[in-house]
Order: C-alpha cells, then sequence, then structure tokens
C-alpha cells in the first residue's frame, strides 16, 4: 500500500473519533439542557434497596461472604471455558490431548474445592 493510502484510512479514522465525539458531546449538552431539574431532600439521600440509611456509615461484613463470592466466580468462569470445550470435543477430529488437558483443568478446581472444604471455608458458622 502506497503511503497516500495510509494517509486517506488514519484520515477516515480521525474523522470517524471527530463525529463520535462531537455526537457524545452533543448528546451530553442535550441531557443537560432538557433534563428537568427538581431538586428534593429525598432525592438527595443514597437508596439502598429501599431501605433508609442509618447514622451509621461503616459496616463490618464477615470474610465468608467474600470467599463464597471468589468461589462462585472460580466456577462460574471453569463453566465460560467447559461449555465451549464439549461443543467443540464433540466434534470428530479432535487430538486426545485437548481432552487430558480439560481434564486437568477440571483437576486443579477440584483440588481447590478440596482445599477450600479442608480448611473450613465453605462451612458456615
Amino acid at each position: 500500500m502506497t503511503p497516500e493510502g495510509y494517509a486517506v484510512n488514519w484520515t477516515a479514522v480521525a474523522l470517524a473519533f471527530v463525529v463520535g465525539v462531537a455526537a457524545m458531546g452533543a448528546m451530553l449538552a442535550a441531557s443537560a439542557l432538557l433534563s428537568p431539574r427538581r431538586p428534593s431532600e429525598a432525592k438527595a439521600v443514597a437508596y439502598e434497596s429501599g431501605i433508609p440509611p442509618t447514622p451509621l456509615n461503616w459496616t463490618q461484613f464477615n470474610v465468608r461472604y467474600y470467599i463464597y463470592a471468589i468461589l462462585f466466580l472460580i466456577f462460574d468462569v471453569e463453566a465460560v471455558f467447559l461449555f465451549p470445550w464439549a461443543l467443540v470435543f464433540a466434534d470428530a477430529g479432535i487430538p486426545g490431548y485437548v481432552f487430558y488437558a480439560m481434564m486437568l483443568f477440571i483437576a486443579v478446581l477440584l483440588l481447590g474445592v478440596a482445599y477450600a472444604w479442608r480448611k473450613g471455608a465453605l462451612r458456615w458458622k
């Protein structure tokens, strides 16, 4: 490709960028100009699941909530990898080492669950 072709391509990119930024600015400006403004004390209060806020701003959470959340994320990510793998593996031309690689992946996850179980992380007190 000639240098002139590069200039044409980058000119199109720059033009698209400028148009995009201008469109975003126009939408933000229109929103700021056209939106209704009716401030009230009730609207200024932080909303938390319909419960009025308490004077205490800091609350201590049990670490078990975080452990369960992390374990959920680990197995959720496992499912994201496992389902597409199962669909592709169903195709006939997959080599055998792919199966063993996935079994190793699942074994590592099961070792993680066994470790968490043994340490008592899954026991709710």
